[in-house]
């Protein structure tokens, strides 16, 4: 699997704090899996993937589609305790894709300390 990292603004809104998704499925290992509401997924009405905020073109929309026809839909996404999705976007969308109304999930009661903060995507190791 690709690196990856979950990203979210950061304190100086310039910049993103990142968490290794690999640290979170280790914290996540025996974390109870639960059935969460495609509905509940705000972020599925978003400008997710868009590294401009302007929108997503087509060849950005086709790597993504790519990659939502590859993923193991046999693994729970990963959750944050406000309901974001910290891993597993494609996943999402694939469940969504087949016309499902839950998808297997995990979620942390709190959140856990980033790996870096206020930093580029670009600056990290991959």
């Amino acid at each position: 699997m690709r690196k990856q990292y979950h990203f979210w603004p950061g304190a100086s809104g310039r910049a993103y704090d990142a968490w290794d998704v690999d640290r979170l499925i280790e914290l996540t290992r025996g974390f109870p899996v639960v059935d969460a509401a495609l509905d509940s997924i705000w972020e599925l009405d978003v400008d997710y993937w868009s590294e401009s905020g302007s929108g997503a073109t087509p060849r950005v929309l086709v790597t993504h589609m790519r990659l939502v026809e590859e993923v193991d839909p046999a693994y729970p996404i990963i959750l944050g305790p406000d309901g974001r999705v910290m891993d597993g976007m494609h996943r999402v969308c694939r469940a969504l894709l087949e016309g499902r109304t839950t998808i297997a999930a995990v979620r942390f009661d709190a959140l856990p300390t980033p790996d870096y903060r206020d930093v580029q995507p670009d600056d990290l190791p991959y």
